[in-house]
């Protein structure tokens, strides 16, 4: 379904979370976790929230216009239930961005309009521009001199064709118990400093490979769809202030730009024409992670937090990545403020933005309020973007120096892996925290939430958290259509959203923070982490490899 959501919806969300009479407890079991669930599926609020988030604002990259509006919108909902110290906490984060129109035609051989969308942070095409391509595959500096003098006046499709990717599985899915089984193992650690490395390899070359195509005089350049069906994307990661990519760029979709390297093998190169207009913001540098508490009863018993990426990419309107865990986030505040919980310990919500540039929001909430790592030392590699390379080094800069704010977070819950229901908890490797989780998580088995697995999730915002020794961990979540198609992708809309996934999210998590900040037991903490030595020493690694 899709809900038309109006200006009435955001009363109807403050009349909806008038708050029950407060009541003492000791534990979330009982007439308070049933008037959480009752709250949470009776009187659920989660889906107009998800559907003003997607239909109404849309796709939220960090800085841009969309983004500005979510985070205001997100404020005056927090505190129109009635949490408190509901605030913007800044970072350095660099430009905004955003894109209102973008088109893409082939013109010869035939005329054929083309799906397409620029690539972030890219500038905008000089008007309408139209040339022949050149298939001209680069994607490492050894690759940039086999084009020289080549490229000039033209627009370069600079990915490697492929022969397509049709499906093998079917798109939506489900958790099977055998699923939740196999996740069930610890996984040993498997550190590699090479991997490293080659990561800032590939964030350099994207700098090189702009200034080679200017210098080459090409007009812009093209890459292809990771997906086939038509899907687009549009990531891209030149957001710091002074390293803005110099020639317009865009995405295809993978059909697309086979036909045209197809034709560009056996005939004639194609001529594409391609219009792109885009805006940058510098009016604010900063990016906002969006904080919100219940308060807790006891100052000296710490806190636990919830949180979800409230940015998202552009292609969709970020519904599934992660308007749907910022919508489970936000539900659960206002069914805890509703129903009238008085926690021991305090409730912090956070909406994390910067997460798709390499969880920045998450990164700078720990370096700003739960340890500190030594500075870089010496000359830094040379072609990065400033502050890079701190940030990627960051898991390798020891030793790591805990501020009086880490142990006051005893828990943290993340939700980023799309609109499915939650199926248990990644115990990330924690393997005395399991029994805590389990007791945590029992009274929800009806509602489908039973498995506290061992195994580690990565690519979101608890991971910089954990990285100190925080109890910190992501849900097991319904995968649906989430990795399939959905993820990061242009159909990635309200439409793709399960309303009672949502509703069910919501109440797990409401409870599982309820019962993590009235428990007499606190979650047992990982050893914090130390310089460690590469797992395998003897291995050679693929330098074109992960």
């Amino acid at each position: 379904m899709r809900t038309h959501v109006t200006a009435a919806v955001v009363l109807s969300l403050a009349l909806a979370a008038l708050a029950a009479p407060p009541s003492a407890h000791a534990q979330p079991a009982g007439p308070e976790l049933n008037r959480i669930v009752d709250q949470g599926m009776a009187h659920s609020e989660v889906l107009r929230i998800a559907a003003y988030l997607t239909d109404v604002i849309g796709g939220r990259l960090t800085n841009s216009p969309q983004m500005r509006v979510a985070e205001a919108w997100t404020i005056d909902l927090f505190r129109r239930w009635g949490l408190r110290n509901v605030r913007k906490d800044g970072f350095a984060f660099g430009r905004g961005w955003s894109y209102s129109a973008v088109s893409a035609r082939m013109l010869t051989p035939r005329v054929v309009p083309l799906t397409a969308i620029p690539v972030a942070w890219t500038p905008a095409t000089p008007g309408v521009i139209s040339a022949p391509i050149v298939v001209a595959p680069m994607r490492r500096e050894r690759d940039l001199a086999g084009w020289h003098g080549k490229l000039s006046g033209k627009i370069v499709l600079v990915t490697l064709p492929n022969d397509g990717d049709e499906p093998r599985e079917p798109a939506f899915r489900r958790l099977t118990g055998e699923d939740l089984a196999k996740a069930d193992q610890f996984r040993q650690p498997d550190f590699r400093p090479e991997a490293v490395e080659r990561m800032l390899d590939r964030i350099a070359f994207a700098g090189r490979l702009d200034a080679f195509l200017r210098e080459e005089g090409a007009l812009a350049w093209v890459r292809m769809a990771y997906r086939d069906g038509k899907l687009v994307h549009g990531e891209g990661y030149g957001f710091s202030a002074g390293a803005t990519p110099t020639v317009p760029a865009i995405e295809l979709a993978a059909e697309d730009y086979r036909r045209l390297a197809r034709l560009a093998k056996v005939g004639p190169a194609p001529t594409l024409e391609l219009s792109t207009v885009v805006a940058y913001d510098d009016t604010d540098a900063n990016a906002y992670n969006i904080l919100a508490e219940l308060p807790g009863t006891d100052p000296g018993a710490g806190y636990v937090m919830a949180g979800a990426h409230l940015d998202s990419w552009v292609a969709g309107d970020g519904a599934a990545d992660n308007g749907a865990g910022t919508a489970v986030v936000m539900e659960a505040a206002r069914i805890l403020a509703a129903v009238g919980v008085r926690p021991r310990r305090t409730i912090r919500f956070a909406l994390w933005a910067g997460e798709e540039q390499g969880l920045l929001g998450s990164q700078a909430y720990a370096d700003k309020y739960l340890a500190s790592r030594p500075p870089l030392t010496g000359p830094g590699r040379p072609g990065l973007p400033p502050g890079i390379e701190a940030r990627v080094r960051w898991p390798q800069r020891f030793p790591i120096t805990a501020k009086p704010g880490l142990p006051q977070l005893t828990a943290y819950f993340n939700i980023d892996n799309g609109s499915g229901m939650i199926r248990g908890i990644h115990a990330e490797g924690n393997l005395a925290a399991v029994p805590v989780l389990r007791d945590w998580l029992a009274p929800f088995a009806g509602l489908g939430a039973t498995a506290v697995v061992a195994s580690p999730t990565g690519g979101t915002d608890h991971v910089f958290l954990q990285a100190l020794g925080v109890p910190a961990y992501q849900f097991v979540q319904d995968p649906l259509d989430y990795d399939a198609r959905v993820h990061h992708s242009s159909v990635d809309t309200f439409d793709h959203l399960r309303a009672d996934d949502l509703r069910q999210a919501a109440v797990v998590l409401a409870g599982v923070l309820a019962a993590a900040a009235d428990s007499t037991r606190t979650l047992p903490r990982m050893p914090t982490p130390t310089s460690a030595p590469p797992t395998n020493p003897f291995r050679y690694d693929d330098p074109d490899g992960p």
